[in-house]
């Protein structure tokens, strides 16, 4: 198993060709990748290698991080590699966690070749697997100005089933002055 290569970056049309002591590995990247590499400047990928019978595709990745959402992808019923990757197109790691993480169809559904059932799906399948991207607090993602450890509608929803993370995106456009009651009818109300 290949788990990263280090060499010599070459971009092409296709992705990247690394060459490590003199061998070409063909690899596709996300387009942030690809942007991050330069041609002729030395790289190291962390590597995902998908071998069916009629092809060998590795798939390479600058961070670590990037390449466990890619595999989270992977994981979801009908996603393959080029569906997640198409996925991780739309934005860096953290962006497309946070449009699973609040359920952003619209945004996933933005990527080639994803339909609306494919969107919901891998919203349905990874919104509480995908962690916090690095440099976010659970805080940050949970909660917002208005919305505190102690808020009432935070709990009820909670209470009723929500996760807290889902409770904080249902709560986070409701006006916090509004009544306790009336945030948990319109969070409800969705």
């Amino acid at each position: 198993m290949i788990a990263s290569l280090r060499g010599v970056a070459e971009k092409t049309v296709n992705g990247v060709i690394l060459d490590v002591s003199g061998i070409g590995y063909g690899l596709i990247v996300t387009s942030e990748d690809f942007n991050k590499l330069v041609s002729g400047s030395e790289a190291k990928l962390y590597v995902y290698e998908h071998i069916r019978e009629q092809s060998y595709d590795l798939f390479g990745f600058t961070l670590t991080d990037t390449k466990k959402l890619f595999e989270q992808l992977l994981g979801v019923k009908n996603v393959g590699p080029r569906v997640a990757m198409a996925v991780l197109d739309i934005g860096s790691a953290a962006q497309v966690r946070e449009a699973i993480a609040s359920g952003d169809v619209k945004l996933l559904q933005s990527a080639k070749g994803v339909g609306k059932r494919a969107a919901e799906q891998v919203v349905v399948e990874l919104r509480d697997k995908v962690g916090l991207a690095t440099g976010s607090s659970a805080e940050d993602l949970v909660y917002r100005p208005g919305i505190h450890n102690q808020d009432e509608a935070v709990e009820a929803l909670v209470a009723l089933g929500y996760s807290p993370q889902d409770a904080a995106v249902a709560l986070r456009k409701i006006d916090p002055e509004l009544s306790v009651e009336e945030r948990i009818k319109l969070a409800l109300k969705g």
